[in-house]
This record gives C-alpha cells, sequence and structure tokens, in this order.
C-alpha cells in the first residue's frame, strides 16, 4: 500500500472499558487501551461517554460536581498530548464545568 492511501485511510477504534471511582487509575487505563489501538493501526480513537469516571448520569446528583473540570483542564491535557504524542486523532469525554454552576458532559 502506497504511503499517501495510508494517509487518507481512516481506522477506528472505539474503546469501552470498566471505570472506576478512582480518576487515575481510569485514565491510566484509558491511555493502555488507546495505545494498544494505535499499535493495531487505529488513527481515529473514540472513547467511551465520561470514560475516566463512574457513569453517573442517570440522575442529578450534586455530589459528583466535584468531579467536572473546565476545558482545557487536566484531562483535556492528558487526552491532547497523547493525541499529538501517537499522531491520531481522539475524541473523549468528559463532565466540563464551564462557568460556576453550568455543567456538561462534553
Amino acid at each position: 500500500m502506497s504511503s499517501e492511501l495510508r494517509k487518507s485511510q481512516i481506522n477506528v477504534a472505539a474503546i469501552q472499558q470498566a471505570c472506576s471511582s478512582d480518576k487515575a487509575a481510569s485514565l491510566a487505563t484509558t491511555e493502555k487501551l488507546v495505545r494498544e489501538a494505535v499499535a493495531s493501526g487505529a488513527n481515529l480513537v473514540i472513547l467511551q461517554e465520561l470514560h475516566a469516571t463512574l457513569y453517573f448520569c442517570q440522575t442529578e446528583e450534586t455530589s459528583v460536581f466535584e468531579l467536572a473540570e473546565p476545558i482545557p483542564g487536566p484531562t483535556s491535557k492528558r487526552l491532547s498530548d497523547l493525541a499529538r504524542e501517537l499522531g491520531i486523532v481522539l475524541v473523549g469525554s468528559i463532565f466540563e464545568r464551564r462557568m460556576n454552576g453550568v455543567y456538561h458532559n462534553t
């Protein structure tokens, strides 16, 4: 296959993982799985909704608002840095704090 064709070919990986309340551990698992997907040829990797924390969106619980972070923020920076390092497109999702009292599942 020519290098020109490879550049235009999209190989997609969708990652579904078991997450925990330990955000650092969930992100470490995410990074490991992204690296495995890229090693298998993926250049577009799509992560599950809220991959860094337990999924909590069935109800509105103010106790989980502490999980929210801004964009840019630590998780978006980590994912951006990983995508840049690997030369891929990485689609992630976080619980975003846009401003005080305004939250999004981004």
